[in-house]
């Protein structure tokens, strides 16, 4: 007689849906309430400005712009747009951003790279060197005479030159750099490649999400000085956009009546939001950039907590 088969039972599911407590919701719930409130305090200016710069002089004047236009025009951005000392201004930010940066990184993730080798000799007093000077400065003085003595016054390389090196952001790409796997180094190194070519060949493809960072920091930092053209500067026509900016507010400039010319507007009228209409405009491009970079952001961040 064969053997009477055991029974089968179907099994249960022993999968079940974890439940959040209610403490966790209320805790998400005050989280997300307080992250939508800290967004809005800080878009407010924004969008303020926003508004400034497309209503009239005299709604500003009477205090009625807050979030949205009153009297709606464009006469201020059509002045601004037909003055050629903005635009001279605002290629001259460009160039010290596009330049200032491509120097920036090159001495950040070479001094970086170098730094992040513990065999080196001498690593130690390097490191210690570059420290010193993220915690006590020349000053304002012995640094306008270096600059003068150098024959840099009155040059883009006086407003270029100087901060090309944060080491703050030296520090965090060298510790960027000292995560990186160190077999892959060795096998290229059995490979033939020498430590350029390691350098150029595999490091810095790894490191797209910090240089990114680095870039992003950078060009914001270059972008937004004002102070050492204000220093080394005599030359109008060497002025960023930010310094120009600067003597709109100090009232140092005659770019508003000269725009207000050109538009056939009142010089009042201008003068009342043409200072929203260039802080918009030198916003702009840091905006049109920053989600492009956002993503590096955040697989830098997910890469640090994988490695720990």
């Amino acid at each position: 007689m064969a053997p009477e088969a055991a029974p089968t039972t179907s099994p249960r599911s022993t999968t079940t849906r974890i439940r959040d407590s209610r403490s966790y919701r209320i805790f998400s719930t005050v989280n997300m309430i307080a992250l939508l409130l800290l967004c809005a305090v800080m878009l407010y200016p924004f969008v303020m400005l926003l508004a400034q710069s497309f209503s009239s002089a005299g709604a500003i004047s009477a205090g009625k712009v807050n979030l949205l236009p009153v009297d709606p025009n464009l006469d201020t951005y059509r002045a601004v747009a037909n003055n050629d000392t903005f635009w001279r201004s605002y290629g001259n930010t460009v160039l010290y951003t596009l330049i200032g940066t491509s120097i920036a990184m090159v001495l950040t993730t070479t001094y970086a790279y170098v730094l992040s080798k513990k065999h080196l000799r001498g690593r130690g007093l390097l490191i210690g060197i570059a420290v010193f000077t993220m915690f006590f400065n020349g000053g304002i003085v012995p640094n306008y005479v270096l600059i003068s003595s150098l024959g840099m016054k009155n040059t883009m390389w006086a407003v270029i030159l100087p901060p090309a090196l944060s080491v703050f952001n030296l520090l965090v790409m060298k510790a960027f750099f000292e995560n990186l796997p160190t077999e892959l180094e060795e096998a290229a190194h059995i490979d033939g490649l020498g430590w350029f070519g390691i350098f150029f060949r595999i490091v810095l493809p790894l490191s797209k999400a910090v240089i990114a960072t680095m870039v992003l920091f950078y060009s914001v930092q270059y972008w937004n000085d004002w102070f050492a053209a204000f220093l080394y500067l005599d030359r109008t026509d060497l002025f960023p956009v930010t310094l120009y900016l600067r003597n709109l507010i100090a009232g140092a400039s005659t770019a508003a009546s000269e725009g207000a010319a050109a538009s056939g507007s009142a010089v009042a009228d201008i003068n009342a939001n043409i200072q929203s209409v260039t802080m918009i405009l030198i916003l702009v491009p840091i905006l049109c950039v920053y989600p492009f970079v956002q993503r590096y952001f955040v697989s830098g961040v997910m890469l640090g907590s994988v490695k720990g």
